[in-house]
């Protein structure tokens, strides 16, 4: 058997089977999930009436890759609820709670954690519990047996549980960071749920898309000798650089110094990391009005200094004729999407460019921390 076109028994004996398979299940698991929120509906709809009608505030909160969700989510959990939304991770509500939680202000908090076990993870709760008259919880996660999935909360709350495999064995958020995200954006436009099916469909054939034809192209970026990477997204893109950027510094250990902006935010100054060092990639939106920008930052690359190479990854062709490569998803079954769905697929780019630079560095990608400074759960924090 292969994954990522690597026999299983080489991914082991060089300590990537975990990765691999995560990596490469994603397609199959997010049918899945889309599945059992269906089969879920009454439950979650009985919760969404209850929050919904009450909350005048949603926060979208998890630590580290799971905080990262939220910045894919918020504009549209907030187009489609109508209520203000913001991303705020949860190691920023430990230690500040009184800047985000406001006792009169009726919120929903939606808690976002793979495992569940992290400190902070169960900290936020207890915290929005303490400072809100009235508040909801909905917690998605990847583990029935973590703290977070069992904690009781005296305020109205729902554990949305994924499936088993989304609970990625490796150190790296794969499976769990793509199927916690698509749960929140379905959550989020719940009412049509039935009609997002094609959506899910397409968001499927895009991941086999860059699992099964765009292997070997990723592959030989991931060969190219750099040793800094900057990845660009607008509106939900922004999560996908931000989970990007950890995810290739994670895998390397922190061989590769991994920067992370907006198209817009980018010209302000960062734009100076680049050099012929630099790997240069830009996550596409497939609204014309959020190209424009987009291209436009492109096209800008061409005044100063040069990075080693320029990676598209986008839904659709275009034509951008200073861009080295050019990754496209759009085939025969695919449909048009709203953006911040892209965001499911898209950050498979950047698993598949970490996985491969592991290999190249000689990492494990299991466990690529020769340290022990990071690891699959956060140890060492202490909650007062």
């Amino acid at each position: 058997m292969k994954y990522l076109n690597i026999e299983e028994a080489k991914l082991k004996a060089i300590g990537g089977l975990d990765t691999a398979k995560e990596i490469s299940g994603q397609p199959q698991l997010w049918v899945k999930i889309y599945d059992k929120l269906v089969s879920k509906k009454d439950s979650i709809n009985t919760f969404l009436g209850l929050a919904l009608n009450q909350a005048e505030k949603i926060i979208l909160t998890g630590a580290g890759t799971s905080a990262y969700i939220g910045n894919s989510v918020e504009g549209a959990m907030q187009r489609n609820t109508g209520i203000t939304s913001i991303s705020i991770p949860s190691t920023h509500l430990v230690s500040h709670p009184q800047d985000y939680l406001n006792r009169k202000t009726p919120t929903l908090v939606i808690s976002f954690a793979r495992s569940g076990n992290s400190p902070e993870s169960i900290a936020a709760i207890k915290l929005a519990d303490a400072h809100l008259d009235v508040c909801f919880h909905l917690i998605i996660t990847c583990n029935g047996q973590g703290d977070l999935a069992k904690y009781s909360s005296k305020n109205k709350h729902l554990v949305l549980l994924l499936p088993p495999e989304s609970n990625d064995k490796s150190l790296a958020m794969t499976g769990s960071y793509s199927g916690m995200l698509l749960t929140a954006l379905l959550f989020s436009d719940f009412k049509n749920i039935e009609k997002l099916n094609s959506t899910v469909q397409t968001l499927e054939s895009y991941g086999n898309e860059l699992l099964c034809k765009k292997l070997g192209q990723i592959e030989k970026i991931a060969s190219l000798e750099f040793k800094r990477a900057v990845f660009l997204g607008s509106g939900p893109f922004y999560g996908t650089a931000m989970e990007s950027h950890l995810k290739l510094q994670e895998l390397t250990d922190g061989s590769v110094i991994c920067k992370n902006d907006s198209y817009l935010g980018f010209r302000h100054g960062p734009k100076a990391v680049v050099n012929e060092e630099t790997l240069l990639v830009y996550y596409f939106s497939n609204r014309e009005d959020v190209l424009r920008y987009e291209i436009d930052l492109v096209k800008s690359m061409d005044v100063g200094k040069r990075p080693l190479r320029q990676i598209g990854i986008t839904a659709k062709q275009l034509d951008i004729p200073t861009i080295d490569e050019l990754i496209v998803l759009e085939n025969s079954k695919t449909l048009n999407i709203n953006e911040e769905y892209l965001s499911v697929c898209y950050i498979i780019f950047g698993q598949l460019l970490g996985f491969y630079k592991s290999l190249n560095l000689n990492h494990k990608p299991d466990s690529p921390s020769k340290t022990g400074a990071i690891s699959r759960v956060v140890k060492g924090v202490t909650i007062y």
